[in-house]
């Protein structure tokens, strides 16, 4: 018995181990594989998981992955990666084994997964008005400013270009802006790094420090939904710019060089010099015409020339083991068409992405670098260009002011006259340097236990240096009194932040869900230092010594966030955001802003009645409401109790003794956010197959508190005028895009994309007690003294202009100082000025076309305003009988206007001067051929370009341009005509 026992029980416990090995082996089973595109390229961070377990891996830089602790039975395994096709395999799992996959490239999905704040979704969940450029659309040619990629690209988005001069940057506006005294510009994110919107000494713009060539792709986000997530700094939209990144596999080399010539295409229309001496000889004194000198001087094509740009760029890419990166190098050369400009930069961009525990953890680190030596000419030479005497001659060799001819009363020169355009190009020195780098590193950690959750922390610094001086020799006429003079000019800025985040992104297929979720938490530190110098003469003599010798400002922000989007049955999608900011600019009663917003989104086409509708590619409808806040237009400490150190000039005496004097300002502790509303209604669409898309999208924005300084009662404050908040504006508008692939074939393709935005604003208040007739000086012209022709008021547009009706004879001539009476008291007075036409056009578009045979490729870029109104600052300044017959003993120039006005006196408020100024606008005209491979292997391509840029404009106005952001002509830095070559190597 005992033996029959003990051998019963040794069969159990051999059954038992036996049969615990087996079970655990079909427990512990292994999948293991790679996974290539359909070239047989591997590809590295694919997505590989088991359809309805908690088990995904990514690919490693060679392309394999491996499954573990599986269990045995049929199993679905996904692959999956960005731009190409997903694949499922089932298998039936007994033991471990080898499964490969092949994903097809699918261009029709590229660019599916879109970027937003804080992270990315696939296209079809995104519920913001949300546009989105890839560099293969920006455009071509001489680019020195990222602005410039997307001019004409994006419905919405008005890009102005403010002058020609090298590495000048745009005024950009989405949507029309929301402010009248704060600021109006996006907020521009560069790889998830907020950029200071700061002017660098030294340099033409802070976006001229950024290489366009490292730029990949460039997201605006538009609507209150889409903007909220980044709170007080999104009222005016925001432009997500991502770099280019390297990709695991060999070395990748490219060159490329872009060489351009820049012509004048066109100058201000100027009485020539025999036009000049028939005037003055038949409406001229005799002391008048004894001025007259017997040269023929064109100003204006003395001061501008035909200017070199080269833009070179060298860039490496590939990967090392589990680390993408790309390292890229430029050097940027260009002289302005005004003579003496000329900037010199140089760039290095670094994108390193490595990754780590089997691709749980990623690291993305960033930097850009930028270097640039400027010139500076003097754009004064400009407008002196204009109106200077035809007839003398450049130089004078018994002149004492460096040779040069220039209009003299007595031994000094002539206060009240024009300087020698060529003297203040060259007796002019103006030379900057400025160093600009922007980095951050993110960190994004998958969690082992949960990969759906994602902890990321994101540490960034954006610093700039700038300085340089301004010379002008003791001989020059401009600074003739002082003898001479020179200044230095220094400054730098520190702005750093960081930000963690968690995000989950989870499919619950038990109630057909998915659910995407990021909360976080922001800090941000700016800091500015401007530095104050003497200033002296030629001879080291001060001319003015400065109260302060630096100035420095400072303000931090800190920030909680949050986002959720749900998406049922892939139809329905909703989604909310909250932010709340805390700026220091604010009094700590009423520092925090609270900015939220919701939207909902419907997937028309993936209803059943639309499911297998092959005509409807895609149908979403989307509605949105969000707010969002602007602090930019705030001091940093105006809400505090301040004091103004008077200037030296301002000095009291006591006894033998000058004392400096502290006076208060005035300030208001009460200081609060702009906050804007948008409500936004959008549908996106596409057609066979993506043949034709494009999106429709009606907004009302309301923005609120608006801050602008008003006058305020005497003895209220510390002074009669008071920045505040005070008032209220909309804007309201349609926006609307298409693209068309006319034409796909192999051979042969026509692609056209078109985008129209129709915009209205409006100020609804402001003043504090909702006056209707109150109104705001925005807008000052150029000749007498503080004449201002734009206000705002209720009720109308922005910077409307203010003026007189101008009367006209029966021969339809302008009657010079006769205007309507139009309040009908029998006088025209002040109050018969009236409100007519805005310089922000009614309507604006841009169209885009492709046209690609075998190897070569034709593209254009047009843009056009509709309803944009100029004043003729120039004309009316100048373009009268007195500016020519001087009564200050000089002889001046005039424009052509003269002859169709036949004013003799100044009239600069008539309504005459207001000119339509709607143009069509060639932007861009490119050839590209690529040469293909230039070896057997296949390994060195070639592409050459040839383009042309400000191809042609036509306009009524008959200025030197008709496209000016504030709505003013008065001497613009000319826009060039440039002619371009590239040539492009990757090997």
């Amino acid at each position: 018995m005992i033996r029959d026992f003990y051998s019963w029980h040794f069969r159990l416990i051999i059954i038992f181990i036996f049969s615990f090995q087996f079970v655990s082996a079909q427990q512990n089973l292994q999948l293991s594989g790679k996974v290539v595109d359909d070239s047989g390229n591997v590809l590295a961070g694919a997505t590989v998981s088991i359809k309805g377990q908690n088990k995904q891996v990514s690919s490693d830089p060679s392309g394999n992955y491996v499954l573990q602790g599986l269990s045995a039975g049929t199993i679905i395994v996904e692959a999956s990666y960005v731009g190409h096709s997903t694949s499922e395999q089932t298998v039936n799992l007994s033991s471990s084994q080898t499964l490969d996959f092949t994903l097809s490239s699918n261009a029709a999905e590229i660019g599916e997964v879109v970027v937003i704040g804080y992270g990315s979704v696939e296209k079809k969940q995104v519920t913001g008005a949300v546009s989105n450029v890839q560099s293969k659309d920006f455009q071509k040619g001489a680019i020195t400013s990222p602005d410039q990629l997307i001019q004409g690209k994006v419905s919405g988005v008005s890009i102005t270009s403010n002058g020609g001069s090298p590495g000048a940057g745009s005024t950009i506006r989405v949507r029309g802006g929301a402010s009248l005294s704060a600021s109006n510009n996006p907020l521009i994110v560069v790889d998830g790094n907020p950029l200071s919107g700061d002017n660098v000494p030294g340099s033409a713009s802070p976006l001229s420090l950024i290489n366009p060539n490292d730029i990949e792709s460039m997201t605006i986000l538009k609507d209150a939904n889409a903007t909220a997530i980044y709170g007080s700094r999104a009222s005016n939209g925001v432009i997500l710019i991502t770099t280019k990144s390297g990709k695991i596999g060999r070395p990748k080399f490219t060159l490329s060089s872009v060489n351009s010539l820049s012509t004048i295409a066109s100058q201000v229309n100027v009485l020539t010099a025999e036009q000049i001496r028939s005037f003055v000889n038949e409406k001229g004194t005799d002391a008048q015409k004894g001025l007259l000198g017997s040269a023929n001087t064109d100003w204006q094509d003395l001061i501008y020339q035909n200017a070199l740009t080269t833009d070179n760029n060298v860039t490496m890419s590939g990967g090392l083991k589990n680390m993408p990166y790309r390292v890229s190098i430029g050097y940027l050369e260009q002289a302005g068409i005004l003579k003496t400009d000329l900037m010199r930069r140089g760039t290095m961009g670094v994108n390193l992405s490595p990754r780590f525990l089997d691709n749980h953890l990623k690291l993305d680190i960033n930097f850009k670098g930028t270097m640039t030596n400027q010139e500076f000419a003097n754009s004064g030479a400009i407008g002196s260009a204009i109106v200077f005497d035809p007839t003398q001659e450049v130089y004078d060799p018994t002149s004492p002011y460096g040779g040069f001819f220039e209009w003299q009363e007595g031994a000094v020169p002539n206060s009240l006259s024009p300087r020698n355009p060529v003297s203040l190009l060259e007796n002019y020195r103006n030379r900057g340097a400025a160093k600009r780098s922007i980095g951050n590193a993110q960190l994004d950690y998958s969690f082992h236990f949960l990969p759906e959750l994602h902890a990321n922390v994101n540490v960034g610094y954006d610093i700039a240096a700038g300085n340089g001086a301004t010379t002008i020799p003791f001989y020059a006429a401009s600074n003739f009194a002082n003898k001479g003079f020179f200044q230095r000019y220094k400054g730098k800025s520190n702005n750093t932040f960081i930000e963690g985040y968690l995000s989950y992104v989870k499919d619950i297929e038990s109630i057909n869900s998915n659910v995407n979720v990021t909360a976080g938490y922001g800090y941000y530190d700016n800091k500015e230092t401007k530095y104050n110098f003497q200033s002296f003469n030629s001879f080291d003599e001060v001319i003015t010594t400065p109260t302060f010798p630096d100035d420095v400002q400072q303000n931090r922000l800190l920030s909680y966030y949050g986002r959720l989007i749900y998406s049922f049955a892939d139809r329905y999608i909703l989604s909310g955001t909250i932010r709340a900011d805390g700026s220091s600019k604010f009094n700590p009663d009423g520092r925090w802003g609270i900015f939220p917003s919701a939207a909902f989104t419907w997937r028309i086409k993936g209803e059943n009645f639309l499911k297998d509708n092959n005509s409807i590619s895609d149908l979403k409808l989307r509605l949105s409401y969000g707010e969002t806040g602007n602090k930019d237009g705030i001091a940093n400490y105006g809400f505090i109790p301040s004091y103004y150190y008077s200037s030296n000039e301002a000095q009291y005496q006591v006894g033998n003794q000058f004392y400096h004097v502290y006076s208060p300002i005035a300030y208001d502790a009460t200081l609060r956010w702009e906050s804007t509303a948008t409500t936004n209604i959008g549908l996106d669409y596409g057609f066979w197959g993506g043949r034709i898309s494009g999106s429709i999208d009606a907004y009302h924005k309301k923005t609120k508190d608006l801050l602008a300084t008003i006058e305020i009662p005497v003895g209220t404050n510390y002074s009669n005028q008071l920045l505040t908040n005070v008032g209220n504006m909309e804007n309201r508008g349609v926006e609307g895009s298409i693209n068309i692939q006319a034409i796909k074939s192999d051979n042969f393709n026509w692609d056209i994309g078109f985008n129209m935005t129709v915009n209205e604003s409006k100020v609804t208040n402001l003043t504090l007690n909702e006056n209707p007739d109150y109104q705001l000086a925005a807008g000052w012209i150029t000749g007498g003294t503080g004449n201002v022709i734009q206000y705002h008021t209720v009720g109308l547009a922005p910077y409307q202009y203010f003026v007189y009706k101008q009367v006209y004879d029966q021969q339809g001539q302008s009657m010079e100082g006769v205007y309507e009476d139009l309040n009908g008291d029998g006088a025209v007075t002040p109050a018969d000025r009236y409100y007519y036409k805005k310089p922000a056009p009614d309507y604006f578009m841009g169209l885009t076309t492709s046209i690609n045979y075998k190897r070569l490729t034709l593209n254009t870029v047009l843009r056009a305003n509709f309803g944009n109104y100029v004043y003729d600052n120039i004309s009316s300044n100048f373009g009268v009988a007195r500016n020519i017959l001087n009564p200050s003993r000089f002889v001046n120039n005039a424009t052509t206007d003269i002859y169709n006005t036949n004013f003799n006196n100044n009239q600069y408020y008539s309504d005459y001067y207001i000119n339509n100024a709607s143009f069509l606008r060639m932007d861009n005209l490119g050839l590209i051929y690529n040469v293909g491979n230039l070896d057997k292997a296949g390994t060195v391509t070639m592409t050459v370009n040839a383009n042309v840029q400000n191809v042609f404009t036509i306009s009524k106005y008959k200025g030197i341009d008709p496209e000016l952001f504030n709505g003013i002509d008065y001497t613009m830095y000319p826009r060039p005509r440039v002619y371009s070559l590239g040539l492009n190597f990757g090997f």
